[in-house]
């Protein structure tokens, strides 16, 4: 908990981005996450809607009680919903004139469709001369690839990640989470904040294009560091590690968990604790090189100790003697754990229609300025008037501009 100096700073201050106002231009998942990441920080976040809705509200999986997903109530909170249809002229006009009031745009639609509509950057720029705009796709705005479709599956498969994910003897797997997605929204999170402190000291916005198959690529420091270092291209190792062993999931008698002994000390500690004075003699795991060269006869001279007893034996036995282990967690243990709720990585929003909505925490803690739930996920247009007043629209021209929304 904070000391209460902390507290009454908290209290005193305003979120670190209060003065910034987004435009989320987006759909799915990179751009939306990246926008309610910078809502959560106190921007005011404009979740700018075709009419029939971010695509997302239909076609994420499961519901509670209204039209929404679960996946969408937990990628838009702190963000208010216009509709406007950007295919016709009053909507692209509307669109404008929002975009005067605006600090950063995120869009992410296929490169060439904000031109197309007359949305782009040049057309917000000018306008809008300090505006920071920025771009999520596929494979970026430049490039053969640049026209191709960007969703996360295939942005691993063509960044690698696939290709060095999954057992070596099954075939490819993705990455069980989005990893491609995730990834790119943050990296245009850390080029957003940068171009605006920019801003503040030249007072000139910029263009940002972000892209989910450079995301993928950026991660993979390890394996791309093997490749370029042996001219070998690396393997599918499923859980283990190209750097050290052991370093991997392995086998108890009720299942699996994971170790890290990856160096010497650890490893010589390992061997003192299953009393294993064989395998601290052994040549072929003297050092972490001789370890990795015979890493699958290791993982099984370990699996003989492990499986005599169960997974949280050896968990616990490992972490009393300071070398890393822990268990495989599924959801159901990863929200039932002290941790994640010390953490409070489960929380409630209090939604109009949805009634309590179970949102993922803030994955970072701010003592002095803590991000805060301002608002629910947004129904569809549903700040419409609310918008149009700001801007001084009348109501004639709210129905053109909005294709007949509310």
């Amino acid at each position: 908990m904070p000391d209460s100096a902390e507290t009454d700073r908290s209290a005193a201050s305003p979120l670190p981005l209060s003065r910034i106002r987004v435009l989320d231009v987006c759909q799915v998942m990179a751009g939306p996450f990246c926008c309610m990441l910078l809502g959560d920080l106190g921007a005011d976040v404009i979740k700018v809607e075709p009419p029939e809705g971010d695509q997302a509200r239909r076609a994420m999986g499961f519901k509670l009680k209204g039209d929404d997903s679960l996946g969408f109530l937990n990628m838009n909170r702190n963000k208010r919903s216009v509709t406007l249809d950007l295919k016709s002229e009053a909507g692209r006009k509307t669109f404008l004139r929002l975009a005067e009031t605006a600090d950063v745009i995120v869009e992410n639609y296929r490169p060439g469709a904000m031109k197309k509509l007359g949305v782009d950057y040049e057309a917000v720029r000018a306008v809008n001369p300090a505006i920071i705009y920025a771009s999520i796709s596929g494979f970026g705005q430049t490039g053969p690839w640049a026209s191709r479709p960007g969703f996360d599956l295939i942005a691993q498969a063509a960044s690698g990640i696939i290709s060095v994910t999954g057992d070596p003897t099954g075939a490819p797997a993705r990455a069980g989470v989005p990893v491609a997605d995730i990834g790119c929204s943050l990296f245009a999170l850390y080029a957003i904040l940068a171009a605006y402190i920019g801003r503040e000291a030249t007072g000139r916005g910029q263009y940002i294009d972000a892209s989910l198959y450079e995301a993928g690529i950026a991660f993979a420091i390890w394996d791309i560091s093997e490749y370029w270092g042996t001219g070998r291209v690396p393997r599918r190792l499923g859980t283990a590690n190209r750097m050290a062993a052991p370093y991997e999931a392995v086998r108890a008698r009720d299942g699996y968990f994971v170790i890290g002994a990856n160096n010497d000390r650890l490893w010589l500690r390992l061997c003192e604790v299953l009393d294993r004075p064989d395998l601290r003699a052994d040549s072929s795991y003297k050092t972490n090189a001789d370890r990795l060269a015979n890493r699958e006869a290791l993982a099984s001279d370990l699996e003989k100790t492990f499986i005599t007893q169960d997974r949280d034996h050896w968990v616990s036995l490992l972490l009393d003697a300071g070398i890393p282990a822990g268990p495989i967690s599924d959801y159901a243990e990863v929200f039932g754990s002290d941790q994640a709720k010390a953490r409070e990585m489960k929380m409630t929003i209090a939604h109009p229609i949805e009634g309590a909505v179970p949102n993922i925490g803030f994955p970072v803690k701010l003592k002095g300025t803590p991000q805060e739930i301002r608002r629910p996920p947004p129904l569809l247009g549903e700040h419409n008037d609310e918008i149009f007043a700001e801007l001084g629209i009348a109501d004639s021209e709210r129905r053109l501009a909005t294709g007949g929304g509310r």
